[in-house]
């Protein structure tokens, strides 16, 4: 079927409703339209507008005295708009995600946290998997009796430690000669070049062959973490927040495939440019129909991108929320990016 564009009057009072229905969850009527958004034309105008948008798929009406809903189409419409202008950051949501790094550890974690308490909606942030993720230095901070923190940094940023035993002779000069030694001769090498490195240069580092072995051992286990996709979710709850899942039921649906991170990540894979914006019937998720994602792309280090999301109601702020993801996703992209 041939779609006919909408003029600029009628794609006003769309936008319009699409306002409202975000703020309030009601349907709304000609009256609401005229009294607040376009005051010079009069209700039976915007009425006999409304009708058209109808016939034309954009607005429907739960009841027949009601006013209108918008239908997916309307946001994908409305959507489409926000997205052929330039997305604007929104400063608010880079300074609160930043004031929740300085307190948590583990960065991935934490952009959930701060995405899914910012917006008010669930959050995913998807880590690509990092198979050529490169040491940027070592270090072996003396501990008591025959032990030493190992501690490596990656070119992301990504930080591991652990504690490992080594000789008691070795005291913190030595064990900070090791450090510089390894460095020298690791920096900017994967880790799995750094397992296979390791021996050949185990006469270099004081002839310790349990910091080696100290090395190793985190460095496999640091690309055995890194070498599949992850995805993390914040704030799941949240959904039951809005009265379009009061229903148990379709509350319950929604939180099952929360659990199902395999299946989420082919929804999320192929999205293309910076930004993604799937509406309801489009996510291919009967559970989810009443559902959008909206996911913004940010750098992770030796060319990879992953992204940041949330998934929440079609009747979400979608400037607002893409202004967050965009902003929240520079801020990692600073962090994790080369």
């Amino acid at each position: 079927m041939e779609e006919h564009p909408i003029d600029a009057r009628k794609e006003r009072i769309l936008r319009a409703i699409i306002d409202d229905y975000v703020l309030t969850a009601m349907p709304v009527g000609s009256r609401t339209i005229s009294r607040k958004y376009e005051t010079s034309l009069s209700s039976a105008t915007i009425r006999n507008e409304m009708s058209d948008l109808e016939e034309l798929g954009y607005l429907a009406q739960p009841h027949v005295s009601a006013g209108r809903v918008p239908s997916a189409k309307a946001y994908r419409l409305y959507v489409d708009g926000l997205l052929s202008e330039r997305v604007q950051p929104d400063p608010e949501a880079r300074a609160y995600f930043s004031q929740r790094v300085r307190q948590m550890e583990d960065v991935i974690s934490c952009a959930a946290a701060a995405i899914s308490e910012f917006t008010r909606y669930t959050a995913v942030v998807m880590m690509p998997k990092q198979l050529d993720l490169r040491v940027s230095c070592l270090q072996l901070v003396p501990m008591p009796r025959g032990s030493a923190l190992l501690v490596i940094v990656t070119d992301t940023g990504a930080i591991r430690d652990t504690v490992i035993r080594v000789s008691e002779n070795l005291d913190g000069d030595a064990l900070y000669a090791i450090s510089r030694t390894l460095t020298e001769h690791l920096a900017g090498r994967t880790l799995q070049e750094v397992q296979e490195m390791l021996g050949a240069y185990s006469r270099q580092v004081g002839g310790d062959d349990r910091v080696i072995q100290g090395i190793a051992d985190l460095a496999a286990r640091m690309a055995s973490q890194l070498a599949f996709d992850t995805l993390t979710i914040g704030g799941s709850q949240n959904i039951l927040n809005y009265p379009e899942y009061s229903d148990v039921e379709k509350a319950r649906a929604f939180l099952s495939v929360l659990e199902e991170k395999q299946r989420l990540m082919a929804l999320f894979a192929g999205q293309g440019g910076a930004y993604g914006v799937r509406i309801g019937p489009e996510m291919g998720m009967e559970e989810m129909t009443d559902c959008s994602v909206v996911t913004a792309r940010y750098r992770a280090g030796a060319g990879h991108q992953g992204f940041v999301g949330v998934i929440g109601p079609t009747r979400m702020p979608y400037a607002r929320v893409l202004g967050a993801l965009s902003a929240i996703g520079e801020a990692l992209s600073d962090m994790l990016g080369e």
